[in-house]
């Protein structure tokens, strides 16, 4: 099987939702396999250590995930115009999977989720590829020929999945589709990849 990880930070929810989309967009490929994977908070409290596993949802991501994948999605709220604490910490601490060389070739995704419609979407998913081109990989986002990215009035830019988080804002259909058509184009270019 094709292993795509999707790694991702969510505080209230909505990250989360998004990857269990994008996990079904890649279980929808024959051949793949989505493998989700979250990170524990950054504790301001240095003292203050993170359980083995979580107490609910995913578990907590590793190197060796990294390692092993096929390929990668990787997702954070919005959080000032840039990817989460959380997540940038995890990655901050990927250097010997970079000093290695274990991601490079391999396909990876980006996606976010912000508070407001310019939170800064755009900018979290730029933010989040510069570590995934120091790793060598190569980025997938989403190209207009899928419909839901020129129909939607919320979440969905071309540079990944997104989706606008309000209280009464529900994932939309159009982001459904969309975290759905990154996680099948990440698998179908993994498989090729793999192949060749």
């Amino acid at each position: 099987m094709t292993k795509i990880l999707i790694v991702y930070y969510s505080r209230n929810g909505s990250t989360a939702e998004m990857a269990q989309h994008i996990a079904r967009g890649v279980e929808s490929i024959t051949g793949a396999e989505a493998v989700i994977r979250t990170v524990p908070e950054v504790s301001a409290v240095c003292e203050k250590t993170a359980d083995t596993i979580p107490a609910s949802g995913a578990i907590y991501a590793t190197l060796d995930d990294l390692r092993n994948c096929d390929g990668l999605a990787l997702g954070s709220p919005t959080h000032f115009g840039n990817m989460a604490a959380s997540l940038k910490y995890f990655i901050d601490n990927s250097t010997e999977v970079w000093f290695s060389g274990a991601l490079i070739g391999k396909p990876a995704s980006v996606f976010t989720s912000t508070g407001s419609l310019h939170g800064g979407q755009e900018s979290t998913l730029l933010s989040m590829m510069l570590p995934l081109l120091h790793h060598g990989m190569i980025l997938l986002g989403l190209p207009y020929s899928e419909h839901a990215l020129r129909e939607t009035s919320s979440g969905g830019t071309p540079y990944g999945a997104s989706h606008l988080a309000t209280e009464l804002n529900r994932i939309t259909d159009d982001e459904k589709k969309l975290c759905q058509a990154l996680g099948a184009r990440l698998a179908k270019t993994a498989l090729l990849l793999k192949q060749a």
